[in-house]
């Protein structure tokens, strides 16, 4: 059997109807960037702006996101691979509902798996709890790194928390980019 692929894995995930968001969209916002990328990163769900232009990231906390990955990372964007818990913008960007969530995690699932990462980056509570399988919050699970299947786990703060004024969000999400780094570049002591 033929192993599916990002290109398959898009066009299957374009005609979802599972849920309600398919009623809502306005196009589904699978992922984009690098197939053999090293870092993945994981936000919650596509905003309006993806939602118009099928990207993810691609509004104020994109422009920020972007922004880190060239420095902390010190590549482009477009060598990670980005991608959402739920791949249709929750109406009036609400918090993603338990349905919405477990029915697009097969699909999320195996980007990871094609992609097959180094480092996996969720985004936020939303991402990082799914992922850890955990009631714990961002604040205390951020700074460490975890296992995940066969890769390594560093979540950090959504780049939304900083643009609302987080103080210390920005400085946090900096060091876990450098965490990320050290384990991509095989410098973690």
């Amino acid at each position: 059997m033929t192993k599916r692929t990002l290109k398959d894995l898009s066009h299957h995930v374009s005609q979802c109807v599972e849920c309600g968001l398919a009623e809502s969209r306005t196009q589904v916002v699978f992922g984009s960037g690098n197939p053999n990328a090293d870092y993945f990163f994981i936000g919650e769900g596509p905003g309006a702006k993806e939602d118009l232009e099928g990207e993810p990231f691609i509004g104020r906390s994109g422009k920020l996101l972007s922004r880190l990955i060239g420095e902390e990372l010190k590549i482009d964007r477009s060598q990670c691979y980005i991608a959402n818990v739920v791949k249709c913008r929750p109406p009036n960007n609400r918090n993603p509902k338990s349905i919405e969530i477990s029915t697009c995690k097969p699909y999320l699932d195996e980007q990871i798996q094609l992609v097959n990462p180094v480092v996996i980056i969720p985004l936020g509570n939303f991402a990082s709890r799914l992922l850890l399988n955990t009631k714990e919050g961002i604040t205390n699970l951020r700074g460490e790194r975890y296992s995940y299947k066969q890769h390594y786990l560093v979540p950090t703060f959504h780049p939304a928390a900083a643009l609302r004024g987080n103080p210390d969000a920005l400085k946090n999400m900096r060091l876990d980019f450098q965490l990320a780094y050290s384990i991509v570049s095989g410098n973690l002591k």
